[in-house]
């Protein structure tokens, strides 16, 4: 009988040369529409930049120089769900005791690389001014369809659903105790996370809000919550 725990794989994806060089021709062979002298923004992209940006694309982007810059975390693969899901995970270093892991969640449209900066800060707070005793473990998966992991097949997933994937994956990688971050779709991976795994999930930090409950008149609303509300519905 096969082993029905889930293990993960290394992972080092690597370019298909003839892949790049066929949309390198096809970026070269775009088909430019006419424009009026000058039109700028005023119908749709701006031409020029456009010309700049598919040029940048075509000849200028190092496809091997950013492989390499992501081949510099550790990254694996593991199958949860019937998918196979892509993350990093990057240990602490040098922790004076238990460190505690942190799951973090990208939005749309994004992948792991979301959070690259922001890992070396987490792992390694002592080589950045910080105290070394806050360091953590930071682990960062691809949401299914997005970066390298799979997308579904059968049926989308939800919210709960990639929470829930993402507690399984704790479970592979041994952590009993957790906390959680998102921002965008992440936010809410984030929350039905916590919601889900109140036992496990130790604190949440989210980077966008939900809006709050609005009758159409706002009296309901404090002050502060009227001001927001306002602001981020123009």
């Amino acid at each position: 009988m096969p082993d029905a725990t889930p293990r993960t794989e290394p992972f080092t994806p690597r370019a298909d040369p003839a892949a790049l060089e066929d949309l390198r021709g096809r970026l070269r062979a775009t088909r430019w529409p006419d424009a009026p002298e000058d039109a700028g923004w005023a119908l749709g992209t701006d031409l020029g930049y456009l010309r700049e940006l598919v040029a940048y694309w075509a000849d200028g982007f190092d496809w091997a120089a950013q492989e390499a810059a992501l081949a510099r975390l550790p990254r694996f693969r593991v199958r949860l769900g019937g998918l196979g899901i892509h993350f990093a995970h990057v240990k602490a270093v040098a922790p004076a005791g238990p460190a505690l892991p942190l799951v973090l969640s990208h939005g749309w449209p994004d992948s792991f690389w979301r959070y690259t900066k922001v890992i070396p800060h987490l792992t390694d707070p002592g080589a950045h001014g910080a105290d070394p005793a806050d360091a953590f473990d930071v682990i960062v998966p691809d949401l299914p369809g997005y970066g390298y992991s799979a997308p579904p097949t059968d049926r989308p997933l939800d919210y709960i659903g990639v929470a829930g994937l993402w507690a399984e994956l704790m479970d592979v990688l041994g952590y009993a105790r957790f906390g959680a971050a998102g921002g965008d779709v992440g936010s809410y991976v984030s929350r039905y996370l916590a919601l889900e795994c109140p036992d496990r999930v130790v604190a949440v930090h989210r980077m966008d809000g939900d809006l709050p409950v609005f009758d159409g008149t706002g009296t309901d609303l404090t002050p502060e919550e009227r001001a927001w509300f306002e602001d981020i519905t123009g």
